[in-house]
């Protein structure tokens, strides 16, 4: 059985011990194609559901749905996985249908320094920023800005049209900029309405 164990620089790492209905080309091929994504995977499924715990619980379905069904993978490996990791998203989502909860910042303090807590804040700031967004705004962000997707791999990944993707992604720009924008004001930092 796979296990996902805490690693110190990110959050999770993936048990490389092969199941035994894996072959010896499919673990292989999903070692190479697969595994090198795993912090990318983890990142799109924390901003999806907004908390660590299923983040991690979504991940490790989505791989292990991934391992089964190395030999489909055509085209961008991250993609795929995405898609699937997705997919993995949703099924949570409809079983487990209550209110998402913002996580902990613990990834956010461990690559920061002590005079570093200034740039901290401002991560957590735009994270939560994010994570205010509408999700199929918030995950077209993500999936562009942060994972480096193109639109055409995006549109595979949400199963919509890139004229969609081209939307969702400038609509979310749009929401972001206004929502820095106002956190910008002298009356909400000093926490004035």
């Amino acid at each position: 059985m796979t296990r996902w164990r805490r690693s110190p620089w990110l959050g999770l790492t993936f048990s490389r011990d092969r199941p035994q209905s894996a072959g010896q080309g499919q673990s292989a091929r999903f070692a190479s194609l697969i595994l090198p994504h795993l912090d990318s995977a983890w990142r799109y499924a924390r901003y999806l559901c907004r908390d660590d715990g299923p983040a991690e619980d979504i991940v490790q379905d989505a791989f292990e749905r991934a391992l089964k069904a190395i030999d489909q993978c055509r085209g961008d490996p991250r993609a795929w996985l995405f898609a699937i990791l997705r997919n993995c998203h949703h099924d949570w989502a409809r079983a487990h249908a209550r209110a998402a909860t913002n996580g902990s910042d613990d990834e956010l303090a461990e690559f920061a320094a002590p005079d570093d807590q200034h740039s901290l804040a401002e991560m957590a700031d735009l994270r939560q920023m994010i994570e205010a967004l509408p999700e199929p705004f918030r995950e077209a962000l993500v999936l562009r800005e942060l994972e480096e997707l193109t639109y055409r791999d995006i549109a595979a990944v949400t199963s919509a049209p890139i004229g969609t993707v081209m939307s969702r992604l400038a609509r979310a720009r749009q929401m972001l900029g206004v929502l820095l924008r106002d956190e910008g004001t002298p009356d909400k930092k000093r926490g004035e309405a």
